[in-house]
């Protein structure tokens, strides 16, 4: 059976920066669903609330897997709260999952100065949308470069999202994980800080660390990306390929038997 990919965005962009992956994923045939956050995208409107993110994940995990296996894939805050629903005490029905650029805890220090950063570009007259476009020239091909403001840019939304990802307990979160599991990371994106502590709460997880690249890992490689989404959906489709040859062996013998 063909799994069905379900894309949750990072913070401040929406369900447009998957946009390269939507186009590998229905070329080869594979179903994709890329939701929007509360306070993000075509929810602009909302207020971001924890709940809210949880709940729109899980929702969107479980519809899709009434038909299908499901391949969650987050990337930053989406990675994050992936990690917290997969690995939660009543998870939705994953069968494996992609974390991208989100190994690291989103508290202490680490957390409040991102804050202190994002609100002093919010501060600005343009809201940080000149440095802001200047980052995004500079580091993402042109191809790719107008998907994550496609959908608008949440900048409201921003401070209260950042704000509440410190309630994640994400160390036990990431242990009780026991589906396939790869950890993604652009070899110069600030978020690897503790991915060390990360492999060690998920020993069994794969790390995947792309050269030259920084924390926007789906836009800056999207080929390379898109390569590892193939090998989790190999992966995903080993166990049922070995089930059909074992089925189709025992009928033989059973047929010659007979």
């Amino acid at each position: 059976m063909t799994p069905h990919v379900v894309l949750v965005h990072g913070i401040r962009t929406s369900a447009t920066m998957w946009r390269a992956q939507q186009e590998h994923l229905g070329a080869i045939g594979v179903p994709v669903t890329a939701v929007d956050l509360p306070g993000h995208g075509s929810r602009m409107a909302e207020d971001f609330t924890l709940h809210e993110a949880l709940h729109t994940i899980d929702a969107a995990v479980r519809t899709a897997a009434a038909s299908a296996p499901v391949l969650l894939v987050g990337h930053s805050m989406g990675g994050l709260l992936s990690l917290a629903i997969t690995g939660g005490e009543k998870p939705p029905p994953v069968a494996a999952l992609i974390a991208a650029s989100c190994t690291a805890l989103p508290r202490g220090a680490a957390l409040a100065a991102y804050r202190l950063i994002a609100g002093a570009m919010d501060a600005l007259p343009d809201r940080g949308a000149w440095i802001a476009e200047r980052i995004l020239t500079a580091t993402i091909p042109e191809d790719t470069r107008a998907d994550f403001g496609m959908g608008g840019f949440a900048l409201d939304a921003q401070d209260p999202a950042l704000r509440s990802l410190s309630a994640l307990d994400l160390e036990s979160s990431v242990a009780r994980i026991d589906v396939p599991l790869w950890f993604v990371n652009g070899q110069y994106d600030q978020l690897r800080v503790n991915e060390g502590l990360f492999r060690r709460l998920a020993p069994h997880a794969e790390l995947i660390v792309v050269p030259r690249t920084t924390h926007l890992v789906t836009a800056m490689r999207p080929r390379v990306f898109n390569a590892v989404l193939d090998l989790a959906l190999a992966t995903m489709r080993v166990p049922e390929e070995m089930a059909s040859r074992t089925r189709t062996r025992d009928t033989g013998e059973q047929s010659a038997g007979d």
